[in-house]
């Protein structure tokens, strides 16, 4: 054999020892991911032996675990947050500090408190061949998770499938990766006192482990994805476990000319404001043509105290020009509009009458949620039943859309969906139901 031919021989060799190798390891991720979901579904029958108490119980001790270990959990978040930009949209919602970590412990305890959503008679009737039928709540089983960048998801999935009954698959990103391994330890310690510590399993970070998740029919339940457009998408198109979209939010407000200036100018600012991280953050302004003098006074909290960039169309920039800090105003471009932002930025569009808002919503929304401001009540009865979303406003901040706000104790999402849920989900969407039949000897005749 020459040196040519030799060489190439050991290039070939190297190629296809690498090859083998990388194989090797899809295969050992995938076995290991399989034997932990066939565990996982194999606790989760245990969970409806459970009493209402004793999942009352856990959930409190992992509050209280949760703030006696604060320092433990804030430095296995830190080493998340090192590896992330601060200006990154998403470092806000991988942000642990002792405030949240606090809401994060009083979530768990009201979720405690709320009512169990199983074993409820949804319907009971007797048929007219003596067949006792009963319609009751039971849990959907194993529930997939995927999540990005905010580990307080990993508590809240936690507390909600526990409460329903559910066993919980948490496949989180690599951003969160320490974060998300700390809270999961909290968890553990706490279920493995009761044999439980296979309800709750983390999937490995790597985002080659999520299609083996998407793909276990046999053993997942329902998956949930929680984060991006493109996330949500991926799920959607690689799933053969049935999925239920909480989806990205593409969220407008609609100024419309009979609105309290007042209040329109309050309502703006804290939906933009408040959070600018969260889906239910405001993305689009639109304003009637008969209000474009008002909208200096409109933005003036957003531009002064919040310094948020305005992407404005042609006739709003005409109005804003001089009454916006300049280098905070832009003309808009057409892509800004139908775009979440998840920053303190957004865009304004003029709109000459209510049809026209109504056109674009339809046109650019992602059925999260919509606003109108208005003191017209044709108008908002309009909007209310013409504006297709999970959650539709009148005079009220789009930062409502939340599981908490709603008295539903923490979400596990806001399905923009129809089949099954829409809205915040939290505990009673995360059940089905059986039938119970009862009979005395009943056959079907054959005929």
């Amino acid at each position: 054999m020459n040196r040519f031919k030799s060489v190439q021989y050991f290039k070939h060799l190297f190629f296809y020892l690498n090859l083998y190798s990388m194989v090797q390891e899809v295969d050992t991720l995938e076995q290991r991911i399989l034997e932990q979901l066939t565990a996982v579904n194999q606790a989760s029958r245990l969970l409806v032996t459970l009493s209402d108490e004793e999942i009352a119980k856990i959930l409190n001790e992992l509050a209280d675990l949760a703030i006696a270990e604060t320092p433990y959990i804030l430095a296995e978040n830190e080493k998340d947050l090192e590896r992330m930009d601060p200006s990154n949209p998403k470092y806000d919602r991988l942000l642990l500090n002792p405030e949240r970590l606090q809401g994060i412990a009083a979530d768990l305890r009201k979720v405690a408190e709320l009512p169990s959503p199983l074993n409820i008679t949804l319907e009971e009737r007797s048929l007219p061949n003596g067949l006792e039928l009963t319609r009751v709540s039971v849990p959907l089983g194993v529930i997939g998770i995927v999540f990005e960048s905010r580990p307080n998801v990993t508590f809240d999935v936690f507390a909600l499938c526990l409460k329903s009954g559910n066993a919980s698959v948490l496949k989180g990103s690599r951003d969160a990766h320490y974060s998300n391994i700390a809270i999961v330890k909290l968890i553990h310690e706490v279920l493995e006192k009761r044999g439980l510590k296979n309800v709750c399993y983390l999937a490995p970070s790597e985002r080659e482990a999520l299609p083996h998740i998407l793909q276990a029919d046999r053993y997942v339940n329902t998956i949930i994805p929680r984060g991006s457009q493109g996330l949500i998408n991926f799920v959607r198109a690689n799933s053969k476990v049935p999925v239920i979209e909480t989806g990205a939010g593409i969220v407008h407000t609609y100024f419309d000319k009979s609105g309290d200036l007042e209040k329109g100018k309050a309502i703006v600012e804290n939906a933009k404001s408040r959070r600018v991280s969260v889906c239910n953050a405001l993305d689009t302004l639109l304003i009637h043509q008969d209000r474009l003098a008002d909208l200096p006074v409109i933005l003036q909290g957003l531009g002064e105290k919040h310094e948020c960039k305005v992407l404005a169309d042609a006739d709003a920039l005409k109005v804003l020009q001089g009454n916006y800090p300049d280098h905070l105003l832009e003309a808009a471009q057409a892509e800004d509009f139908g775009t979440e932002f998840l920053s303190m930025k957004m865009s304004v569009k003029t709109i000459h009458n209510l049809d026209e808002a109504l056109d674009h919503i339809s046109a650019y929304s992602s059925k999260h949620s919509e606003a109108i401001v208005a003191e017209d009540g044709d108008t908002i009865a309009r909007f209310l039943t013409e504006v297709d979303a999970a959650v539709v406003y009148a005079n009220t901040s789009t930062a409502f859309t939340d599981g908490a706000q709603f008295g539903m104790g923490a979400e596990i999402g806001i399905s923009t969906q129809k089949l099954h849920a829409r809205g915040p989900m939290a505990l009673r969407e995360l059940t089905s139901y059986k039938w119970l039949v009862k009979g005395d000897g009943h056959i079907r005749p054959s005929s």
